[in-house]
């Protein structure tokens, strides 16, 4: 079974067009200026697909830090 649509597939190439034109924009409404980068033209590519309701996997998710517990741990032993 595939992960993407082929129409998804589309979504990313045009995003890739795009970004080689100098058109494809960064950040929200597209104020941060150009796009340089090939993977984050990918990126753009599969959001607006996922926006369309497009068959794309959801974004990969960040894993939280984990360093703020454990300081608090060690202060209240040293206690």
């Amino acid at each position: 079974m595939a992960r993407y649509s082929k129409s998804s597939g589309k979504d990313v190439e045009s995003a890739v067009k795009r970004r080689n034109e100098g058109k494809l924009k960064r950040g929200k409404g597209g104020k941060g200026g150009t796009v340089k980068s090939r993977k984050q033209a990918i990126a753009i590519g599969l959001s607006e697909a996922r926006a369309k309701g497009k068959k794309v996997p959801a974004k990969r998710k960040t894993a939280k830090k984990k360093t703020a517990k454990k300081k608090t741990a060690s202060r209240k032993k040293k206690q």
